[in-house]
Formats: structure tokens, C-alpha cells, sequence
């Protein structure tokens, strides 16, 4: 264990190197801060990990320096190109036996790459994407698809009690976990897809979209996603919680391995052109609901 942790940290905390901090790097690094670990937090853009700082994290200015010495290394990044190129700027400070813990969803054929990496630093390999968005990465509820070696699992336990609500095991096969996590993607996606259409159609047919909602709600047909989604659209924030721009990339690798394993996933590939649409027309860095503006007249 790293010996340079703060005084009011758990008796025997791991510490993580936190490696990237945008929307769900930042919410994971507060959960690992309420549950009293020690986080050393980096971003490629310094300015949107000093917040953390105020909550006890130690902001480093390279990521080489955030995990030297650190027990679990966790990646939150946003594709597979940035975690590689951020592993290359780690390299110097990592030593082999370091658990990365790596949550980015990156599609199998980075996975592959990123576990034959991690072998020739001697680094322990869990595959470990989330499910959830911001509130969840903030309130430390995620669910997290957990793939790798069983000998690594007691020195992330209190990693992943601190940012989930859940681990799922999904076996020790590193890309186990990342296969889950497109299967998880998919049922998304064409969920905020079907939102965005039902209220589009509303309003193309004359109709307040809330007579759809209110004729849903507390149905079994009825979900909190629909409502909230659909709520969100409605009062014109679409602050993100997911943004619309990763979940096109989500969809490309989506496609990518049905592609490899010979399905069809039509579904998949209209909300990855609805996502085009809107991320041309300006609502990348919206949420991802804002695949709504893709149904509208021009």
C-alpha cells in the first residue's frame, strides 16, 4: 500500500490514481473521497480536476505523477485512443503489480490492445466499465461490470464499494466485461432513441407531449427513464448526464462487435444515424436526449 495517504483516510485504504475527470472521472473521485481513500486526480485539461482538490484529492499536473506509488489505477476517459495515449504518459511513474481498474467504454478491439499492454508493464488488468451517468457517478450508485483476475479483487473491494451500488463478476476473461457493457449500451440507446421519437410524433400530430407521459405514468408500460428524459426535453435542459457525442461513439463500437459476431442490429444503427444528425446540427455536448432535435422539422 502507498504510505503518503492523508491522516483522515480509512486504516489500510487503497490509493487511487484517477485518471481522467470529466463527468463520470470526477463523480467516481468524489465517491472514493467520501468513502475516506486517498485519490490523486488528473486530467488532460488541469482546470476541471482542481475542484476535487477542496475535497481532500491531491491534483497532480501529469498523470505519471498521480500513479506512482498508487494501489489501483482507474481509468475514466472517454474511448479507447485516449486511454492508450494516456497509459503512455502513466508509463514512467507505474510499477508492475499496480491493479488498473479501467471503466472507459473502449469496444472489444481496444480492450484486446489495452489487456496486451498491460501484460508487458506486468500490470493486473480489470476490465471494469459502468453503468450510469452523473447523478449516479456522484451519489457512488453506478453498476459496474467487473471483468479479470479473482486475486486482484480484494484490493479493488473497497474501490468498487465506494463508486457502486453493484458489481457484477462477470468472469475472468478481461473483455467479458466490456461485451456486457455493450449489450447494457444497446438496451440504452434505443430506449432515449424511442423517448425522443414518441415526443416527436406528439407534437408532429398536434399533441402536448405530456398527455403522452401522464397517459403512461405508473403503467407497465411506464418507466422513471421515460419520465425523466421526457422531463428534461420538455423544460429545455439538457445539461449532461451522458453526453450525446459518446453515446454515437457507444453506438459505433456497438455496431462494430455485432458486426464482428455477425448481428444485425438495426435498432442500433437508426439511433447511431439519429445521433449523427443531432451531433452535426450542434447537440454534442448536450444529452444524449438531445436526439430529440434530430425528429424535428428543419
Amino acid at each position: 500500500m502507498a504510505t503518503d495517504s492523508p491522516a483522515d483516510t480509512a486504516p489500510g485504504a487503497p490509493t487511487v490514481a484517477v485518471l481522467g475527470t470529466g463527468i463520470m472521472g470526477s463523480g467516481m473521485a468524489r465517491s472514493l473521497l467520501r468513502a475516506r481513500l486517498p485519490v490523486r486526480a488528473w486530467n488532460r485539461t488541469h482546470a476541471k480536476a482542481e475542484p476535487l482538490a477542496a475535497q481532500g484529492a491531491t491534483v497532480t499536473d501529469t498523470a505519471e505523477e498521480a500513479v506512482r506509488g498508487a494501489d489501483v489505477v482507474l481509468t475514466a476517459l472517454n474511448d479507447g485512443p485516449s486511454v492508450a495515449e494516456t497509459l503512455t504518459a502513466a508509463t514512467p511513474g507505474l510499477r508492475p503489480g499496480q491493479v488498473w481498474l479501467q471503466s472507459a467504454t473502449v469496444g472489444l478491439d481496444s480492450t484486446a490492445e489495452l489487456v496486451h499492454r498491460a501484460a508487458g508493464l506486468g500490470l493486473v488488468y480489470l476490465d471494469a466499465p459502468v453503468s450510469g451517468t452523473r447523478q449516479p457517478a456522484e451519489q457512488g450508485t453506478l453498476t459496474v461490470f467487473v471483468s479479470g483476475p479473482s486475486g486482484a479483487r480484494a484490493t479493488v473491494l473497497p474501490v468498487l464499494e465506494a463508486i457502486g451500488q453493484r458489481t457484477v463478476w462477470v468472469g475472468e476473461d478481461p473483455g467479458a466485461a466490456t461485451r456486457l457493457k455493450l449489450v447494457a449500451n444497446t438496451w440504452v440507446i434505443n430506449l432515449v432513441n424511442g423517448v425522443a421519437e414518441c415526443l416527436n410524433l406528439a407534437e408532429g400530430l398536434g399533441l402536448d407531449p405530456q398527455l403522452f407521459l401522464d397517459a403512461m405514468k405508473g403503467g407497465p408500460l411506464d418507466t422513471p427513464y421515460l419520465q425523466a428524459k421526457s422531463a428534461a426535453v420538455l423544460s429545455g435542459d439538457l445539461s449532461p448526464s451522458f453526453a450525446l457525442s459518446t453515446a454515437l461513439k457507444d453506438s459505433r463500437l456497438i455496431l462494430d462487435a455485432a458486426e464482428a459476431a455477425g448481428v444485425r442490429l438495426d435498432l442500433v444503427a437508426a439511433s447511431a444515424e439519429r445521433f449523427g444528425r443531432a451531433e452535426a446540427a450542434g447537440h454534442g455536448d448536450q444529452d444524449m436526449m438531445a436526439t430529440y432535435y434530430a425528429g424535428r422539422p428543419e
